[in-house]
């Protein structure tokens, strides 16, 4: 199924007559646009193994609904259809096309997850759907030649990698690096980015890797495994579940590497307190945006505002 998809039509030409001058002015749309609503899907994991990210589809609800309250936009509301695929591909697929197909909303917004927005890639650009934000660092996000109708926003996995791996050379020259990292586009662009990082000491100082599926029960043998090779600075690119479950397995064998976490898992209320604050206590990691359960940000303004609307 191919759709063309517009927000408005094409304008009016010499010769329509007033009626048809009157309807156009009320505004002709395609799927998902009315001149009251504005229709937008998502698909998030409020269940499954990235399930801690579920809060992000929440608080964009709670977004929208404050824009309703205020007016809209232009008069138009806001109806936020967010689905949950589990943060399993195949459901993600069977999801938007029900967002499609059915809901008929006008585009995609921030769906989450690197495997998840692959999956769906295709049929929403050969359906002219705009995929927007979407909510994983991949690089492959950046393909506005072949894949026109997708858009990324989160900072780049292989250059946060690329960062940490100068960091690594510059404070820790003498380092043996260890990476446990998810087996998919978010991981090996990790890997990427950290061997440029390194540059060309990288094959010296990593000196073992592990990967994960988020089909695992948990990382504890990957956590064993590079102990063992006598690394003394690990790198985890992980979702939250897995990174809580490094840091707190790091702690409980007595192995104290340098430890350094990547921003989709830097989160105090997902990872560090779940993973135990304790535990948690010299890992290093950066983010893009305000994490309401850091303290640092109690008194910034925004947060204020945000709190009092909770």
């Amino acid at each position: 199924m191919r759709m063309r998809r517009t927000l408005a039509t094409a304008l009016p030409i010499c010769g329509l007559t007033l009626a048809a001058g009157l309807a156009f002015a009320a505004g002709q749309y395609g799927p998902g646009a009315s001149d009251t609503e504005i229709k937008i899907g998502n698909t998030m994991p409020y269940s499954g193994p990235a399930s801690a990210y579920g809060t992000i589809g929440k608080a964009e609800a709670a977004y929208f609904t404050m824009v309703n309250e205020q007016g809209g936009i232009n008069g138009r509301k806001i109806n936020f259809i967010s689905r949950d695929d589990g943060y399993s591909p195949p459901k993600t697929v069977e999801v938007v096309r029900k967002l499609v197909e059915e809901d008929q909303v006008l585009f995609i917004f921030n769906p989450l997850g690197t495997p998840p927005n692959t999956a769906i890639r295709g049929y929403l650009n050969e359906n002219k759907v705009p995929q927007l934000f979407v909510a994983t660092g991949a690089d492959k996000w950046n393909d506005p030649k072949e894949f026109p109708w997708t858009m990324g926003y989160q900072p780049s996995y292989r250059i946060e990698a690329r960062i940490y791996g100068r960091y690594i050379l510059k404070e820790l020259p003498n380092a043996k690096v260890a990476l446990l990292y998810q087996n998919d586009d978010f991981g090996k662009d990790y890997l990427i980015g950290l061997r440029e990082g390194l540059g060309d000491k990288a094959e010296k100082m990593i000196v073992a890797t592990k990967t994960y599926e988020t089909s695992d029960p948990t990382v504890d043998s990957q956590i064993a495994a590079l102990q063992g090779s006598g690394a003394d600075v690990l790198v985890t690119a992980a979702i939250p579940k897995f990174a809580a479950q490094a840091i707190r397995k790091v702690y409980d064998i007595g192995w104290k590497p340098t430890h350094i976490v990547s921003n989709v898992s830097s989160s105090v209320g997902a990872v560090m307190k779940p993973a135990g604050t304790e535990k948690a206590a010299g890992v290093i990691s950066a983010t893009y945006g305000k994490d309401p359960t850091d303290p640092q940000w109690q008194d910034a303004p925004d947060m204020k505002e945000w709190m009092a609307r909770g």
